[in-house]
């Protein structure tokens, strides 16, 4: 059974930017797009550029490395929607960002 736990606090990630978090091992990119929190796996399909460190515009992440886009929400590829990544559930409590791993 799949469970949340703590990746990071609200404050630790302000809306329109992400942030590389660890939740119980695994690498994930959170991102506040608006107030809403997403998180998808953290390497990029292409060459494995860190996600979390990518500009997000809306919803939408860029790679760092070379400029890979995909949906925060749905973790597809836009050039390419069978190119997808994973995606968890985040839900918010208090101060604490919770991801389901």
């Amino acid at each position: 059974m799949a469970n949340f736990v703590k990746v990071a606090s609200v404050a630790d990630v302000p809306a329109g930017t992400g942030k590389v978090c660890d939740a119980a091992g695994k690498q994930v990119a959170l991102f506040n797009a608006g107030g809403k929190f997403y998180a998808i796996d953290n390497t990029c399909k292409h060459r494995g550029g860190p996600l979390g460190e990518g500009e997000l515009d809306g919803t939408t992440v860029i790679c760092p490395w070379h400029g890979w886009e995909y949906d925060i929400t749905t973790g597809a590829n836009l050039d390419d929607p069978n190119v997808k990544l994973g995606c968890y559930p985040v839900k918010v409590e208090g101060n604490d960002v919770m991801v389901e791993v």
